[in-house]
């Protein structure tokens, strides 16, 4: 209770000794500094809103550094804790590390937007190849909900294809809408499902909040419902079966014809 209560009174001086950034300085993680497999965690923690060291992050410290650092109001930033407290493996935790995220198939999975999978070695330092296959699919300046999904869908290829260990259950499906919809809850547009790319990029290979490129934390604080109704858009994008012309939808002929029969 001690540590929690002097990290919450050293990151209140921290924000308090910027007001400018209305954040906290940025520095990267040290050797003994635990990181995960997620990029946002990583730069809460870079930013000192988590602890810098990654280690003991209880409900109290998770719900400040989030509503503090990106704005999540408290219902959603007490949900996300309960999701991440859980790669904890003792009984009835009240905390985790980022250095529990990296336990592979519990939170983190295959298919990365930019890290490797498990199978092939390190699974939470930022890999630049595996990016680069992502943002292949980012075909402009400002993103959309398309491109997002484009990324998504081709990750997933790829790592089925060359991963002889690929595991992809539902529920990972369902926690990797919401990673991909983060560019946009956080740095873009909520109402055009947009974001800048350069935004993306810079966040992505420096695990630091672009603020150097003008960004600033949501005015209004984002809610469960701004997460489900983003994913929904991500998870729409990614359906590879395009809607049928008028007339057409659910006709056993078409199925038949296309049986030869």
């Amino acid at each position: 209770m001690r540590s929690t209560l002097i990290s919450a009174i050293l990151t209140s001086a921290l924000v308090s000794a910027n007001p400018h950034l209305g954040m906290p300085g940025w520095e990267p993680a040290g050797p003994d500094d635990f990181r995960g497999p997620c990029p946002m965690l990583n730069t809460l923690a870079n930013h000192n809103f988590l602890p810098h060291d990654g280690k003991g992050i209880t409900e109290e410290v998770a719900v400040q550094a989030l509503t503090a650092g990106l704005n999540f109001n408290a219902t959603l930033a007490a949900l996300m804790f309960k999701m991440a407290v859980v790669a904890n493996p003792e009984p009835k935790a009240t905390f985790f590390t980022l250095d529990h995220l990296n336990q592979h198939n519990v939170l983190e999975h295959d298919a990365s937007l930019s890290r490797s999978d498990a199978f092939f070695g390190n699974n939470h330092v930022f890999n630049k190849t595996i990016f680069d296959e992502t943002r292949a699919y980012w075909t402009g300046p400002v993103l959309d909900v398309n491109m997002l999904a484009n990324g998504k869908i081709a990750r997933q290829i790829n790592s089925k294809a060359y991963n002889p260990e690929y595991t992809f259950t539902e529920s990972m499906e369902n926690f990797s809408l919401g990673e991909v919809a983060a560019p946009i809850i956080v740095f873009g547009d909520l109402q055009t499902r947009t974001v800048d790319r350069a935004l993306i990029d810079y966040f992505f290979e420096n695990e630091r909040l672009p603020t150097e490129l003008g960004w600033t934390k949501p005015a209004n604080a984002l809610t469960q419902d701004d997460v489900l109704a983003v994913s929904q858009a991500i998870s729409e994008a990614a359906n590879l079966i395009t809607p049928s012309e008028p007339g057409h939808a659910g006709k056993r002929g078409d199925l038949h014809s296309g049986l030869g029969v």
